[in-house]
C-alpha cells in the first residue's frame, strides 16, 4: 500500500508546480503521513484518517502563514513616481493654459503644469502632486496635499 501513497505524493508535487497556489504541497504532506502509517497497519480506513486529518491540519496552520509570506509588501516608487509629494522650485512662471512652466526637485528640471488653471510665479515653493505624462502635476499651496497611493 505504501507505493500508492508514494504516487500520490509525486502527483500532489507535480500539481503544486503547477498551480500558482501554495495549497496541494500539503496534500502530498498528508500523503507521505498517510505512507508512513502503512508501514504500521495495513487498514486503509486508518491511513486515509491519517492523511485526511495530516492534510487539513497542515492546510490550517500553515495556509495563513503562506498568505503572509507570499503577500506583496508595500510598493517601492521609483523613477518619476518619486517625486510625487516633494516641495520644489519653480524656475519658470507656470502657466497650464500656455502649456510653460518648470520646476526643480530633486536637482532635476521637470516641465509642469498646475493642478487649476492657475499661474504660479518663478520661485514659488510648490508641491509635486502627480506625474501626467511627461509633466509634474503642482500645487502651489502652503501645506502639503495628502499623497495618493500609486
Amino acid at each position: 500500500m505504501w507505493t500508492i501513497w508514494l504516487l500520490l505524493i509525486g502527483i500532489f508535487a507535480v500539481a503544486e508546480i503547477i498551480t500558482p497556489g501554495f495549497l496541494v504541497i500539503w496534500l502530498s504532506v498528508g500523503s507521505f503521513c498517510g505512507m508512513i502509517t502503512s508501514f504500521f497497519t495495513d487498514n486503509i480506513i486508518v491511513q486515509t484518517t491519517v492523511f485526511v486529518i495530516s492534510s487539513a491540519v497542515f492546510i490550517f496552520f500553515t495556509r495563513p502563514l503562506a498568505r503572509k509570506l507570499n503577500q506583496k509588501s508595500k510598493t517601492i516608487v521609483t523613477n518619476a513616481f518619486s517625486i510625487v509629494g516633494k516641495k520644489a522650485i519653480v524656475l519658470q512662471d507656470i502657466n497650464s493654459t500656455q502649456s510653460t512652466g518648470q520646476i526643480k526637485v530633486d536637482g532635476q528640471v521637470w516641465s509642469a503644469k498646475c493642478q487649476n488653471e492657475e499661474i504660479i510665479a518663478k520661485d514659488t515653493e510648490v508641491f509635486v502632486l502627480a506625474i501626467d505624462g511627461v509633466k509634474a502635476v503642482v500645487s502651489a499651496k502652503t501645506s502639503k496635499p495628502v499623497e495618493e497611493n500609486v
